[in-house]
């Protein structure tokens, strides 16, 4: 691999975005699941938990942004098993024969996990409306909404491209990424913050994904904000610059071994 100009590395970051993207039209069992799981656990959560649930506002407009972050966690989680494959499958080794951009390899598979996920928060969206959902979002919110929806999953994505690159093999970098995957249930997507025990309270009220998705909701259906949209772009940007640089740093050790 090579350090070529710009328009070179954007354009070996294309064709490699373009090779993750085929790749997982080239896998049915996984666009399935991606798009089913969105939606079957809106479902769960909406007519079968949601009855039981008060959060003081309808439940399916509460519900969603919540769901939107938690299966984005889960899509973005998925990166570090497509990374450890290629590592593990020899790919990569062939990649360094070749004149390409030592960055495009992981920029290619974090591209492609924004954009598989937020077409999948698109869906997720659009069946939301179809159910009851009613967000009062004007053009420009809609825009904000997507811009963090964006950022969340680089940052997301590159963390989980880090453990991707620390695991021996797929089932361990799946293992790896539980802690992504579960983190959003520990937040205000389900119930209100206030409404857990002291103990709980505290780390829910004061982790990455709770401002994240209160702003969200607030950009969605008009809730307040406040300052959690400053708090959300911190922890996004701050998660990313952390993500980025430790999958480099890990990635040029791979290389050189």
């Amino acid at each position: 691999m090579s350090t070529p100009t710009l328009p070179g590395t954007v354009a070996d970051t294309t064709i490699l975005l373009r090779r993750n993207l085929t790749h997982l039209l080239r896998s049915p069992d996984s666009v399935i699941m991606a798009l089913a799981l969105p939606i079957a656990l809106m479902l769960l959560f909406v007519y079968v938990f949601g009855g039981a649930i008060d959060t003081g506002t309808d439940y399916l407009n509460y519900v969603v942004p919540g769901i939107i972050l938690l299966c984005a966690a889960f899509g973005a989680a998925t990166t570090a098993v497509s990374v450890c494959s290629d590592m593990t499958e020899g790919i990569v080794d062939r990649f360094r024969t070749l004149d390409i951009a030592r960055s495009a390899f992981l920029t290619g598979h974090v591209l492609a996990s924004v954009a598989r996920n937020l077409i999948t928060a698109a869906l997720v969206i659009a069946v939301a409306v179809v159910m009851g959902f009613r967000p009062t979002a004007d053009p420009v919110r809609w825009v904000a909404t997507f811009a963090l929806l964006a950022l969340f999953l680089v940052a997301l994505s590159y963390l989980s491209t880090a453990l991707g690159l620390i695991a021996r093999n797929p089932e361990a970098a799946s293992g790896f990424t539980f802690v992504i995957m579960f983190v959003p249930y520990v937040s205000s997507a389900f119930v209100p913050a206030e409404t857990m025990p002291t103990w709980l309270q505290g780390f829910a009220e004061n982790q990455p994904v709770t401002p994240v998705i209160e702003t969200v909701r607030g950009l969605l259906t008009g809730t307040e904000i406040g300052s959690n949209a400053w708090l959300a772009v911190a922890w996004c940007a701050g998660i990313a610059i952390v993500g980025f640089v430790w999958a480099n740093v890990l990635y040029r050790r791979r290389l050189t071994r």
